[in-house]
């Protein structure tokens, strides 16, 4: 059976993907099943090593942005669309798979429409609670559609609609906090917040603690990954406003953190600071009280509804970005830390949301529809 990915552009649709991929592997080698042949398609590879390891071959394919805005780069982006789609056409009637899973956003755009040309079953995942375009123009001919938020359904056809939550790579649905402080040279007594800005960061969060970072850190201690494009400027910052005080040992900033480090730092964070993305999924997973900064709606038209969609179960609380600052910031925080008992509630709530065997359940129809297909 041969399995098309389809997506990415950022984590929140790459790893989704790379979750469900990790499942159909495994299932196919308990059921013994013959081995699913895999393939993603996308302008770039985003993360070669995971490819590699769950045996996924990369098919490089163009596709354009479209943008909400006006700019001169839709032009440019449009040609690379229909010249994607031209490839797409010839790739995935070469590869011809038994089934195309898309994970929204424009990357996916070309493959779907290859798709739909081939008469390729194909199944959609959606993440946010308001689809994006590619995600609804499909779902009139995809054959099941997943979502992370019951708000979503109002958008899709209700008789192939199904609520399964945000796929998560195995190696992230625990937590471990064994080794945790010595390996990020923190204090057991002291307690930890962690702040994750995102594969792409977040200057605006990376801004607002800066400017509270001596207050903070004078009761808690901080992990804090910054993306890579921050990385340098946040150090330097950090450095320059810590210097010589009593509490400079307290923040850890990482431009990234990789798996091992993420388990570490998530099992010992009483509180997690967050963008709205797929991360919101994780850290409901993990069973963690946050606090979710959702980039505005200028920028991302989905983040706000997805913070609040989460803020509604009682796992978290939401800062809109407008009306954050220094005072706002600590304060809530502070709220947060001092009331063990809202922490258990939060801790709860997000646990109650969380949706361990989201991946298992799109992979293993995923796997049925593409047998039938295959016969």
């Amino acid at each position: 059976m041969k399995i098309l990915f389809a997506g990415g552009g950022s984590g929140g649709h790459f790893y989704p993907i790379i979750a469900v991929a990790q499942e159909i592997n495994i299932i196919a080698k308990e059921e013994h099943l013959l081995e699913a042949k895999l393939y993603f398609m996308a302008p770039d590879p985003y993360d070669r090593r995971a490819l590699f390891e769950n045996n996924i071959e990369f098919v490089a394919n163009p596709a354009g942005k479209l943008r909400r805005y006006f700019s001169l780069l839709n032009i440019m982006d449009g040609f690379k669309t229909f010249i994607g789609i031209l490839k797409s056409i010839v790739m995935i009637f070469s590869i011809y798979p038994d089934i195309i899973f898309g994970k929204g956003g424009y990357a996916s755009f070309p493959a779907l429409i290859a798709a739909k040309i081939f008469s390729i079953p194909v199944v959609i995942h959606e993440s946010d609670t308001i689809p994006g375009k590619v995600n609804l123009w499909a779902s009139k001919f995809a054959s099941r559609i997943a979502i992370s938020y019951p708000e979503a359904a109002d958008f899709f056809p209700k008789d192939k609609t199904a609520q399964t939550g945000n796929p998560i790579r195995r190696e992230l649905r625990t937590i471990s906090p064994e080794g945790a402080h010595e390996f990020f040279k923190l204090d057991p007594v002291v307690p930890t917040i962690l702040i994750l800005g995102g594969s792409q960061g977040a200057a605006t969060m990376n801004d607002i603690l800066l400017d509270s970072l001596k207050d903070l850190l004078s009761r808690y201690q901080i992990i804090h990954q910054t993306g890579p494009a921050n990385i340098k400027e946040v150090s330097k910052t950090s450095s320059l406003l810590l210097e010589n005080g009593p509490y400079k040992n307290r923040y850890r900033p990482f431009d990234t953190l990789n798996n091992l480090a993420m388990k570490m730092a998530a099992g010992v964070a009483e509180l997690v600071i967050s963008r709205a993305g797929s991360t919101i999924f994780e850290i409901a997973l993990w069973g963690k009280p946050s606090i979710i900064v959702p980039i505005p709606t200028s920028v991302s038209h989905n983040q706000r509804s997805n913070a609040f969609a989460y803020s509604r179960t009682g796992a978290c609380v939401v800062l809109e970005e407008e009306n954050l600052s220094p005072h706002v910031f600590t304060a809530e925080v502070d709220r947060i830390m001092a009331d063990e008992s809202l922490r258990k509630r939060m801790r709860e709530s997000a646990k109650n949301f969380a949706s361990p065997d989201a991946a298992d359940k799109i992979a293993r129809e995923i796997i049925r529809i593409g047998l039938s297909h295959e016969r």
